[in-house]
């Protein structure tokens, strides 16, 4: 039987189904400004959303931390243990000075915000199912699996939303993941490398962060880009494979992992993808859901 569990509660019907959670955000003593990932762009997503008055703080759902229980769903205990160590946080967020903090600091200023997110995506999952679409705004942490960390990313966020609809709602046996994320999603990929129900579609950039072949094997649909990829070789290829995606499996639930990195002057994604083209993209793959 499924564990009793705070991220599968009841939403009011007055919310939108979008999660957030102030938690959400990394600030402490300008630690986060030593990584070019920006660990406060949650933030001002929903500052910008609210100030163009198109979301309220009433019509946001709260994001709750994942629980250890939560998160061994999926990860090992011997894995999560590991983050009990100030050195290893520090490799996966690729942030050396938190090599030499106090572990209980790296667990509420680093650690914390990231258990949030995790479950505030695995709160939209549940959401998607009930509501017909949800968005989490942090999250999709693709580059960590059930036993390993590494590019930001502590927690399989992806990999739980997923394995929680497939234990917990009725009528969910298949997933496609759709990552558009600059960078390979060798996170997940490592997860559902035998697991038939998931069906992966990646779109990324060939030349950098992870390459990781073995996670490439589970991969569907594998788009590799090159340097400076732009806006209509791009948008021409997620179309056309989006659609194949979509017909050769029907899924009962779709994570889209909406990567911003793509855009033309991102310091980690070395694509050249104009806002406008983003925008574009983000609206035609929403329309499939």
């Amino acid at each position: 039987m499924p564990h009793e569990t705070r991220l599968y509660r009841d939403v009011p019907s007055t919310c939108w189904p979008i999660v957030y959670s102030p938690e959400y955000n990394i600030t402490f003593m300008g630690l986060e400004k030593l990584h070019p990932f920006d660990a406060g762009k949650w933030g001002k997503v929903i500052n910008f959303l609210k100030e163009e008055k198109l979301i309220a703080d009433d019509t946001i759902v709260e994001a709750q931390e994942a629980t250890d229980e939560d998160l061994l769903v999926v990860h090992t205990r011997r894995y999560l243990n590991k983050l009990k160590w100030s050195f290893v946080v520090a490799t996966i967020t690729e942030i050396p000075p938190v090599l030499f903090l106090p572990n209980f600091l790296v667990q509420r200023k680093v650690l914390k915000p990231l258990r949030t997110q995790t479950g505030g995506t695995i709160m939209a999952g549940k959401l998607a199912m009930d509501r017909g679409w949800a968005i989490n705004v942090g999250g999709g942490f693709h580059h960590c699996s059930s036993d390993k960390g590494g590019g930001f990313c502590a927690y399989a966020d992806i990999t739980l939303t997923i394995k929680f609809l497939f234990d917990r709602v009725e009528g969910v046996s298949k997933a496609t993941i759709i990552d558009l994320d600059a960078h390979q999603g060798n996170g997940h990929e490592r997860d559902f490398m035998h697991d038939d129900r998931v069906y992966i579609m990646d779109v990324y950039n060939r030349n950098i962060y992870p390459g990781d072949g073995f996670a490439k094997g589970a991969i569907k649909r594998r788009i590799e880009l090159d340097w400076g990829t732009e806006d209509r070789e791009y948008l021409q290829k997620v179309e056309t494979q989006v659609e194949g995606a979509l017909n050769e499996v029907r899924p009962d639930i779709i994570v889209y992992n909406a990567g911003t990195d793509v855009l033309d002057g991102d310091p980690l994604g070395g694509l050249a993808i104009s806002p406008q083209v983003s925008k574009i993209g983000g609206h035609r793959l929403t329309g499939h859901y």
